[in-house]
């Protein structure tokens, strides 16, 4: 059993559960700024204090970073998600990151790590592009 789902949440510290319920609660990913800004009423004064309970949510697999936007979101699949692939689809106009799982990417991936002997740990996808909010639908265009 992994730590992730062998932690419930009266285990998190104060600042971890403050995080995470903030991330949770945000439409996109935050900054590790944008959090203190938005908890500094809650006790949170330094970015290290928010930095820190960043660090051990990634570490229970609750919150991913995500790379190219230097940002954190809440795991939408905390429940059994192990750490392996995690897949993004970014909106490049509004700013919003779905989470998904793709067996078939992990699988080749895994595949590529045996066939190279290249122990994989974690990986993560990135894919940027429009989301069908912010995309223009086709009666649309045509209007236009």
């Amino acid at each position: 059993m992994s730590s992730a789902s062998k932690l419930s949440a009266r285990e998190l510290t104060k600042h971890q559960s403050l995080v995470l319920n903030a991330l949770a609660h945000m439409e996109n990913p935050a900054s590790a700024y944008t959090l203190l800004d938005h908890l500094k009423a809650d006790g949170l004064r330094a970015p290290q204090q928010v930095y820190r309970a960043l660090d051990k949510l990634i570490e229970y697999g609750l919150v991913h970073r995500v790379e190219t936007l230097n940002s954190f979101v809440a795991c939408a699949h905390p429940h059994g998600h192990r750490h392996g692939l995690v897949v993004f689809a970014i909106c490049d106009q509004c700013g919003h990151a779905e989470e998904f799982l793709d067996p078939t990417i992990e699988r080749r991936l895994r595949g590529w790590s045996k066939d190279n002997t290249f122990r994989m740990s974690t990986a993560s996808v990135e894919m940027h592009g429009t989301c069908v909010r912010c995309e223009p639908s086709p009666a649309m265009e045509q209007a236009l």
